[in-house]
């Protein structure tokens, strides 16, 4: 096992937050600055540095940092090759709402695949409400969902920060402004996402904020898919409010442009959430592992 204070360093190093490290690894933050003094009165160098509120490594950090990461390649190629010998194979049903089932989770998951080729993840993806159901069935072990969710009925771990944006086709009349207002995009083509999706309930809860009459809202058209969304999107038939981790490929290859909203930018969280008595053992490693491979 990769020694604890290495694994502190490794993640600080990574985040570049004190505070964040310590959530991860589910350690005090007066734990996470011992284990990092203790590793600079070891080596007898400074290897973090402040600048105002901006954590960086020194020189000598960057060292450290180097080799760190390949002591951690080689303990996690020892763990799966031993797992591999040992043939015990575990399988677990983890769900994810919409935008991070599709366009966030995979990727992860492929990874965790590599590295535990002994374990299933058997992924469900569906709209943040079904999602939470099927928790609360326990019909899943995990779940990773954007928007909002009881919090007194789960316990929860935040992934990250989403950002939500105004997408429009190349082509369309608001790709050429600098900005656009709430109005003038309530009264044209908006194209949402269906009722009980994170990504709808977020947006309406932000009109609510605004003061309109959600009963009032009459989207242009309300679709399940995200893709058919995008594709409608780049052929000019509407434009949506969606997750920017959805659309990096289309801003890349051009057909897709964000325009600012006027007075306004739109936030939300994916978060982890389980219920208490899962297994933790496993939910915390597999976390742990996103964070890491983020």
């Amino acid at each position: 096992m990769l020694d604890v204070r290495l694994i502190t360093f490794i993640t600080v190093a990574r985040i570049k937050s004190f505070t964040k490290a310590a959530e991860i690894l589910n350690l005090t933050q007066p734990a996470v600055s011992q284990h990092i003094k203790y590793l600079e009165e070891y080596y007898g160098v400074g290897l973090i540095k402040k600048t105002g509120k901006e954590i960086d490594l020194t020189e000598e950090g960057l060292i450290l940092y180097k080799y760190a990461k390949e002591l951690e390649i080689l303990y996690r190629n020892l763990e799966t090759e031993i797992r591999n010998k040992s043939g015990i194979h575990k399988s677990y049903k983890v769900g994810a709402s919409m935008t991070v089932g599709g366009y966030v989770l995979p990727y992860i998951l492929a990874e965790y695949k590599r590295e535990h080729p002994n374990t299933d993840m058997l992924l469900q993806v569906n709209n943040t409400e079904e999602i939470i159901s099927k928790l609360l069935n326990r019909k899943l072990d995990l779940a990773l969902v954007e928007g909002n969710f009881d919090r007194n009925k789960f316990s929860y771990k935040k992934f990250k920060d989403d950002e939500m944006v105004l997408a429009v086709s190349d082509k369309h009349e608001f790709a050429k402004k600098d900005k656009v207002s709430i109005e003038e995009i309530l009264k044209g083509e908006l194209i949402i996402r269906e009722k009980g999706s994170g990504t709808r309930e977020i947006f309406e809860n932000m009109l609510k904020e605004l003061g309109y009459d959600i009963n009032s809202f009459n989207p242009y058209m309300e679709l399940g898919s995200i893709s058919a969304i995008k594709s409608l999107v780049e052929e000019n038939l509407g434009y949506t409010i969606i997750s920017k981790e959805t659309i990096k490929r289309e801003l890349k290859q051009g057909g897709i442009k964000i325009v600012p909203i006027e007075g306004m930018q739109i936030y939300r969280e994916f978060n982890f959430i389980y219920l208490k008595g899962s297994n933790e053992k496993f939910i915390n490693e597999f976390i742990k592992f996103c964070y890491m491979n983020a």
